[in-house]
């Protein structure tokens, strides 16, 4: 595997970039385009942590940021999704094998959903090396509760049966969240690898808002110990 000078790591979560930071050593923060971006070490490896905020946009800009301001050389984002594939329960990790963005939708000229109109890639490969790593170490965590998948990344909250079931038959999509896509884009165009690491809290089926709150402690703590067996293992 190649060998990384700088990791960024975004978490979607304030509880996930919690458990980050008291695990660094030394974090130092800066603040860049309304973000906080804390720099230090974690198991001796130089990583910068920061909370992305929801959304495409945010996600984007945060990754610039990485990119540009603290030449991160491989980015890792992790956070919770809905399970789209009906196999998937919540406690379920997924690790990306692509991303899409489900809400760019250009079907009336003729593209494919989730197709961006005259750009050469809309779907987004991970790193294999890192979704390797992600898996091994999901396997040694989390025994049975780590696969691999499409993400599906959409400025919309998913919380409708039969929208779940059209991502799932024609998209493909092992699960839906709010940021990935825009972050695998934004590495994709700067030629940084990347991997997203999803922990399931809910079914996007309208269960939602009680699943969310309660699992959301646990999502953090699982996202976490594969973000930190990551960062040991490269």
């Amino acid at each position: 595997m190649a060998s990384f000078g700088t990791i960024g790591i975004i978490g979607a979560m304030q509880e996930e970039v919690k458990l980050l930071l008291e695990h660094m050593d030394n974090p130092q923060a800066e603040q860049y385009s309304g973000l906080t971006y804390h720099r230090g070490t974690l198991h001796g490896r130089k990583v910068v942590v920061t909370q992305s905020g929801v959304g495409k946009v945010n996600a984007a800009v945060c990754t610039q940021v990485l990119i540009d301001r603290f030449s991160a050389d491989a980015v890792l984002f992790t956070g919770v999704a809905g399970a789209v594939d009906p196999e998937l329960n919540i406690g379920d990790i997924v690790i990306s094998t692509s991303s899409l963005q489900h809400d760019v939708d250009v079907t009336a000229l003729g593209f494919k959903r989730g197709e961006i109109p005259y750009q050469a890639v809309s779907e987004y490969p991970s790193d294999e090396a890192l979704v390797k790593l992600a898996q091994s170490v999901g396997d040694q965590v989390f025994s049975g509760r780590c696969r691999t998948g499409r993400v599906l990344s959409g400025d919309q909250f998913i919380a409708d049966r039969a929208v779940v079931r059209t991502l799932y038959e024609e998209l493909g999509g092992a699960c839906t969240e709010m940021e990935g896509a825009a972050v695998a884009q934004v590495c994709h165009m700067n030629g940084i690898p990347h991997v997203i690491i999803r922990s399931m809290s809910d079914k996007a089926d309208g269960s939602a808002h009680g699943n969310f709150a309660e699992f959301t402690v646990e999502a953090a703590d699982r996202s976490f110990a594969i973000v930190s067996g990551m960062v040991q293992g490269l």
